[in-house]
């Protein structure tokens, strides 16, 4: 499988975020490659963390999802009369 990847708008934007959180926050001025490093960084190490949360949190609802179908398909069964 391959890494997870971003557009460079998308890093554009993150990287924006995470300067702007150490200027806000932390009080301390992050340059424009500091924060793409930090976003490289982040993205290897969490980024598998948080794909897989998605994968499980996706997985659940998809099974909650066909329990539900399937518990209509068994509704609509018409019964057999086996009398005969």
């Amino acid at each position: 499988m391959a890494g997870i990847e971003f557009s460079q708008e998308e890093k554009q934007h993150l990287a924006g975020v995470i300067k702007d959180y150490f200027d806000q926050e932390l009080d301390q001025e992050l340059g424009r490659f500091e924060a793409e490093f930090l976003l490289d960084y982040l993205i290897k190490q969490l980024g598998p963390v948080f794909y897989n949360k998605g994968l499980l949190d996706a997985r659940a609802l998809l099974d909650k999802q066909m329990d539900e179908f399937t518990d209509a398909l068994y509704a609509m069964e018409m019964a057999v009369d086996s009398t005969n």
